[in-house]
């Protein structure tokens, strides 16, 4: 399996991994706050985790201050694709808000994979042997 095959699948299991962080973050505060303010904090704490388990797992790099910095930049794009998501499931579709975040999640998969690699890995390692 070529290197960035085996990453992609690292990836999916690492943002498994992470969807279940972020939803044990959302289902407790959902109960207290807003489910976008519920979503929002969810979000940021299963971000940190996001950072390790991609540099040590999924692209078998050391993290760095750096990397660490710019990481959030990679998430950008995850927000704001399962932000939309969200908000269109819930709002126009009528989905429960308990659900329409799994949803969201599972559509901004192949962003955050291509902009976390871009951030992670250097020029000369993303390419296979």
């Amino acid at each position: 399996m070529p290197r960035s095959w085996g990453q992609l699948a690292r990836f999916t299991a690492v943002g498994g991994l992470n969807t279940l962080t972020f939803y044990a973050c959302y289902l407790p505060l959902h109960r207290l706050l807003p489910y976008f303010a519920a979503y929002t904090a969810a979000f940021l704490t299963s971000t940190v985790g996001s950072f390790f388990l991609n540099t040590f797992f999924t692209y078998r790099t050391r993290p760095t201050w750096t990397k660490f910095l710019l990481f959030p930049l990679t998430q950008v794009t995850n927000y704001t694709v399962q932000s939309a998501g969200l908000v269109a499931l819930v709002s126009w579709l009528g989905m429960n808000t308990t659900v329409a975040p799994l949803a969201a999640a599972g559509c901004a998969i192949p962003f955050t994979y291509l902009v976390s690699r871009h951030i992670l890995l250097r020029p000369a390692a993303r390419s296979g042997p």
